[in-house]
């Protein structure tokens, strides 16, 4: 499990962002994101590094 703090997400479309760039990197993905702490929680077999930089490429890196 992988926390990232995202201070830049704002919005439902955010979240769905967020969501859609972790998907990318491993479609077997579970996300949970909390808007109002502006934190993902990812469960994936990728490495962090790989949700770090799919993150920041969608326009949310992490803090």
């Amino acid at each position: 499990m992988h926390e990232f703090k995202l201070p830049d997400m704002s919005c439902g479309h955010c979240r769905a962002a967020v969501t859609e760039a972790v998907k990318e990197v491993d479609a077997q993905a579970e996300v949970v994101v909390d808007l109002s702490a502006k934190t993902a929680q990812v469960n994936s077999a990728a490495t962090r590094e790989q949700l770090v930089a799919a993150l920041t490429e969608a326009g949310y890196p992490p803090a």
